[in-house]
């Protein structure tokens, strides 16, 4: 156990990060750096101290609740060597035995409980080569200290550019490169009430059907959903892929659609022809996925002074809400043209942007915690997840390559475990790659199937796409 400093000032924790560190939800976000050179890991104490403690004092406290049942962060001492780990391999020394010890490792990791006795997080550094890197480092990091935006961001600010350190990240532009102009007062008018319409509609429908969803609703079983209440003490598996940022926006040009739309058309498809292969029958399962969201209102990251800043747009923590999101169902119609895969899935992003109901779950839930307490909240969100087929999350990762320490980082990907849910498909871009992780309940889905299945989505689509005549 870390030394306590007193007196301290302390700082309460969210409620956010409660439901996600309570007795029935314990979240972990794990973040991967791929580098292109062997690490020195002698320099992983000083970093640790000069560079990500000073963060954010999160990183520097523990969860302690006081006399009235609060929740709070209280400043520790932090033993470095508790958290850093550096483990030994006996696989052999050839690059597929390191694969599979790397696996293994992390796939193992994941799931262990970091104790509640000193800050949640720790650092593993692999210094074995891989098919993928020279080497890699594992960040393990409660949900509890904050979403994916925020420790992106951490991560980022102990980052520099590869090329050139003085200039800063970059970042792929998430607005859309043809917004519509009102050509009249007339045009106008209508469109503002058709939106407002069909807002209000979507709003009321979401959000009713999100409630549903929450509490009475369950999923098909199928080969994506176990349907075991208890799969977060299941073995896990994380595995990813690769796809080319510059096939998917070629699929997009032709199609006059957006990135977004096309990476779920792709998820979706790959996951229904997945299901099709285990059990033809679920082809037409009801399946949802629960996209998680960025409730921020800004593109981009902001520095951490920034996120600190109680006044900033972006700020540190847990500014996160879901989304039920139908999976299309897999009919001969979609089967023989898949392009109908990319329309329905822009379809349904292009409905539930004119919906509120993102919002008012959010509120739902902070309602909910006033009256009823955290731990129920945290029941809520539990059966909201086992009740869905597949949890999807996506981060926006910088255009140039990044280096720590002289290190170059070749790739660089993230997923969440500890959840109940048997399928978890994060999405992250990275210097022109597409990094897609899936994080599976081990013996119950087939991950190497799975990947094959969505390498045939993907082909299929950019295949289909490059032999339709586009919009123009």
């Amino acid at each position: 156990m870390e030394h306590q400093k007193d007196p301290e000032p302390v700082e309460p924790v969210s409620p956010v990060g409660q439901y996600f560190n309570s007795s029935v939800l314990c979240i972990y976000i794990i973040g991967v750096l791929e580098f292109e050179v062997p690490l020195d890991d002698s320099l992983a104490l000083p970093l640790l101290k000069d560079l990500f403690l000073p963060i954010n004092p999160r990183f520097s406290s523990i969860m302690v609740q006081d006399i009235d049942g609060e929740k709070r962060w209280k400043k520790v001492d932090v033993n470095l060597k508790h958290h850093v780990k550096i483990p030994i391999f006996h696989g052999g020394k050839t690059e597929e035995s390191y694969d599979k010890c790397f696996h293994d490792y992390l796939s193992s990791i994941a799931i262990e409980q970091l104790p509640q006795g000193r800050p949640l997080w720790e650092i593993h550094i692999i210094n074995y080569p891989t098919s993928d890197a020279s080497s890699t480092v594992i960040f393990k990091l409660h949900h509890a200290l904050g979403d994916g935006y925020s420790l992106m961001g951490a991560l980022l600010s102990c980052l520099q550019r590869a090329d050139d350190p003085s200039l800063p990240l970059t970042f792929p532009s998430l607005r859309p490169s043809n917004p519509e102009s009102s050509s009249s007062s007339t045009k106008s008018f209508w469109r503002r009430f058709s939106w407002l319409f069909s807002s209000a509609f979507n709003t009321v429908s979401d959000f009713g059907w999100s409630i549903l969803k929450s509490s009475i609703i369950n999923d098909d079983k199928s080969p994506i959903r176990s349907g075991d209440e208890e799969a977060n003490f299941q073995p896990i598996s994380i595995s990813t892929m690769t796809f080319s940022i510059d096939h998917i926006k070629d699929i997009k040009s032709r199609l006059g659609v957006t990135i977004n739309d096309v990476i779920t058309g792709i998820v979706f498809y790959g996951t229904r022809l997945y299901m099709q292969e285990m059990d033809p029958k679920s082809k037409t399962a009801n399946s949802t996925a629960l996209v998680l969201l960025n409730t921020r209102n800004i593109e981009g990251y902001q520095s951490v002074n920034d996120m600190l800043n109680t006044k900033a747009k972006g700020p540190w923590g847990n500014k996160i809400s879901f989304l039920h999101v139908p999976i299309p169902k897999l009919h001969e119609s979609i089967i023989s043209n898949p392009l109908e895969f990319i329309k329905d899935s822009h379809n349904i992003i292009k409905r539930k942007k004119h919906s509120l109901a993102v919002a008012l779950t959010g509120t739902l839930l902070d309602i909910e915690g006033k009256f009823r307490g955290q731990e129920a909240v945290a029941k809520h969100i539990r059966g909201t997840l086992t009740k869905s087929s597949a949890v999807i999350s996506n981060l926006v990762g910088p255009v140039q390559q990044m280096s720590l320490a002289n290190h170059p980082v070749k790739g660089l990907y993230f997923t969440l475990a500890g959840g109940p849910e048997s399928l978890v498909i994060s999405i992250m871009s990275y210097t022109g790659v597409l990094r897609v992780t899936f994080k599976t309940e081990k013996y119950f889905i087939d991950e190497k199937k799975l990947k094959s299945c969505m390498q045939s989505a993907f082909e299929t689509i950019l295949k289909a796409a490059m032999e339709n005549p586009g919009t123009n």
